[in-house]
């Protein structure tokens, strides 16, 4: 009996051994033990899918922002230097795709008044055509209010870093949730990615009231 106990023993301290071994080999070589995108939510499953780095999207802080000639689908243009002198919001999304959560966040931007106050421009910036956002109005009329731009070859959302970001769902193509905030001057003042594609109305305001 003694004789079999100590051969369990040594049979359980060298399984240990073999499973330790073959854990520092996969930590070791990058293997299955990858550290995981901080964004841990329900929305993970769409989120953190990449070919990539992520944009330092916060580098972009205090800097001049890029410039951009966007129309509205209304057929209205606006760049960067025609908006000098007003106080900037830019919400990149993925648009016709992204529903309801983008749709949302552009509704209420054009719904709420302090987004069209006076010195503030507010576009959402979609990569869909004109007669495929016409589409989504159909199905939501509420976003007719907003003032929605279209970079339909996404060479804007790739000047702002917006086609690799966190909350991207198709990562190097699309932007997902992000928001940029230039002040008078044509200065970024503030950059926000949200992978949980959130209304962040509130937060804006506040942003805008620092300027």
């Amino acid at each position: 009996m003694h004789r079999n106990s100590n051969g369990g023993t040594i049979a359980v301290i060298m399984t240990i051994i073999v499973v330790g071994g073959l854990v520092y080999l996969g930590v070791s070589k990058g293997g299955s033990t990858a550290p995981i995108p901080s964004d841990t939510t329900s929305s993970d499953g769409h989120h953190g899918v990449t070919s990539g780095p992520y944009a330092d999207l916060q580098s972009m802080v205090g800097k001049p922002a890029p410039d951009f000639l966007l129309t509205d689908h209304n057929g209205s243009k606006y760049s960067l230097a025609s908006l000098k002198g007003k106080n900037v919001v830019l919400f990149f999304n993925e648009g016709m795709m992204c529903y309801p959560a983008c749709w949302n966040q552009i509704a209420v931007l054009g719904s709420d008044e302090r987004f069209s106050a006076d010195g503030v421009v507010t576009l959402s910036v979609v990569v869909d055509s004109r007669s495929e956002w016409d589409k989504a109005v159909s199905q939501m009329p509420e976003l007719a209010r907003a003032i929605v731009v279209h970079d339909t070859n996404g060479a804007v959302s790739s000047k702002y870093g917006m086609l690799t970001t966190k909350s991207s769902m198709h990562y190097g193509q699309l932007p997902g949730h992000s928001y940029v905030v230039i002040d008078k001057q044509g200065i970024i003042r503030h950059v926000y990615d949200d992978a949980n594609m959130a209304i962040h109305n509130d937060q804006l305001v506040g942003e805008l009231a620092k300027l």
